[in-house]
């Protein structure tokens, strides 16, 4: 998807291509560690209740249409995962 533009009012985006492994303690320490702290107030990782494992992308709504640019930025081609991976995330919107 596009990438946001000035104006744009939208602020939940889409994490894509998350390590299957990933929990959401891990998805926060790696949001917080990028600099996001506090300026989201949701976080959706969705897990299959058979594997435990996270089917690899999250749901993020951003404090402000200003935290976005930043936000995808930071996180689209992101592959500095705590964990061996190959994955590469990418950002869309939700």
């Amino acid at each position: 998807d596009d990438m946001p533009v000035s104006g744009d009012t939208r602020t939940t985006v889409m994490l894509r291509n998350l390590p299957n492994n990933y929990n959401r303690k891990m998805v926060m320490a790696m949001l917080d560690r990028e600099g996001f702290a506090r300026l989201y107030d949701f976080l959706y990782l969705p897990i299959d209740f058979k594997t435990k494992a996270c089917l690899g992308y999250a749901f993020v709504n951003l404090e402000s249409p200003d935290v976005v640019q930043l936000f995808w930025k930071a996180f689209d081609g992101y592959n500095k995962w705590v964990v061996p991976s190959r994955k590469v995330c990418c950002v869309t919107w939700s």
